[in-house]
This record gives structure tokens, C-alpha cells and sequence, in this order.
């Protein structure tokens, strides 16, 4: 089974790509969901939040995510140490997922911090969606309501665009819809065809 990360920043669309795969069958790990998931369900990680950042961390409806926030985006140190605390829970989690899809070609891994977290170790290969800049604010003050100003600094503080295709073993540009369900179709011919070469290989 082949293992692909795909990453991209804010307004790529990049999850727009892992939708269409998985309207083609492939099943596609959503990393910052699960995350989200495992902070709430995973007593061992809920255990070691609560250690780092205080009791006050959780509530009766799980994890205060308003509370944590006011700790960690304020200070970056405080936010590494989360990261080093989540990641490789989320790690060892995908690892027991694609256990249990090891039947499959192919499968994603989803992640808009794919390289920063060191997850492109857990793949075979990368894939990196990229948008004009100009286009992903538009998407994104359309989608999520925000103004300019704000996707900007959202921008800011991701991977650039340069650095993701220098990093990753594919790029898709991502310019319309039309365009990106084409590339995607080829993305996938490729992959089968890739994972179906290194199974013959092995």
C-alpha cells in the first residue's frame, strides 16, 4: 500500500483534492480533525494536555479550546510544546489506520502542516496544492467570512507556496475547479499505477 501526503496552504485547496479522491474510492486520513478527535478521546494525550496546561484545559464538554488557545497563540514556545505533545499521538494513530486500510492502493494522509510536523516521514510521497495568492484570499474571505487583512497574517504564518512545491514530489496549481478535477483524475492514474508498480517490484 502507498501512503501520499498531500499539503496546501489556506484557500489551495487542498482539501478540495482529497475530497474528489475520495470520491474515487481512496480513503484519505484527515490529520487536523483527528487531532481534534484524539485531544478530546485519548485519555493518555488529554492526560499529558492537562499536566502541560493546567486542569482548567478541559471542561464538562471536553477539551476548552478557547482556553488553550489564550495560552498558545501568544506564545510560540507554549504552542511548540502542544505541537510536541499532539503530534505524535496523531503519529501513531494514522500508523493504526493504515493497518487497518492495508488492503487498500493507495491512501492520503491530509495535513497543512505536513512538513512542519515531520509528516512526511509517515508517507511514500508528497503531493503540495498551490493557488495564487491573490485567488486563496479570495476563496477564503468568501468561505470563512474574514477579511483580507486576516487571511493575509493566516498566510504569513504558513509554509509559502515556493518552499511547498521545493519540498514536495508533485505540485497541482490549483486555478479553477475544472482544472483541479482534471489534475486530480491524472493525480490518481498516477498513484495506481505507481502502487501497482511497487507491488510487482516487491
Amino acid at each position: 500500500m502507498l501512503r501520499i501526503g498531500i499539503t496546501g496552504g489556506i484557500g489551495s485547496g487542498k482539501s478540495t483534492v482529497c475530497r474528489l479522491l475520495e470520491e474515487s474510492g481512496i480513503s484519505v486520513y484527515d490529520s487536523d480533525a483527528r487531532a481534534k478527535s484524539l485531544m478530546n478521546d485519548d485519555s493518555e494525550l488529554r492526560e499529558a494536555i492537562s499536566a502541560e496546561f493546567g486542569a482548567k484545559s478541559y471542561n464538562d464538554e471536553g477539551l476548552d479550546r478557547k482556553y488553550l488557545a489564550s495560552i498558545v497563540f501568544s506564545d510560540p514556545e507554549r504552542l511548540k510544546r502542544l505541537d510536541e505533545i499532539v503530534h505524535p499521538a496523531v503519529r501513531r494513530d494514522f500508523r493504526a489506520w493504515c493497518g487497518s486500510h492495508s488492503d487498500e492502493v493507495y491512501v492520503v494522509l491530509e495535513s497543512a502542516i505536513l512538513f512542519d510536523a515531520g509528516f512526511d516521514g509517515e508517507v511514500d510521497c508528497t503531493v503540495a496544492v498551490v493557488a495564487p495568492r491573490e485567488l486563496r484570499i479570495e476563496r477564503v474571505c468568501k468561505r470563512d467570512d474574514m477579511t483580507p487583512e486576516e487571511v493575509e497574517r493566516r498566510i504569513a504564518r504558513q509554509m509559502s507556496d515556493d518552499e511547498l512545491r521545493s519540498r514536495a514530489d508533485y505540485t497541482i496549481v490549483n486555478i479553477s475547479l475544472d482544472y483541479l478535477r482534471s489534475d486530480t483524475e491524472q493525480l490518481d492514474k498516477m498513484l495506481r499505477y505507481e502502487a501497482h508498480r511497487r507491488a510487482i517490484r516487491n
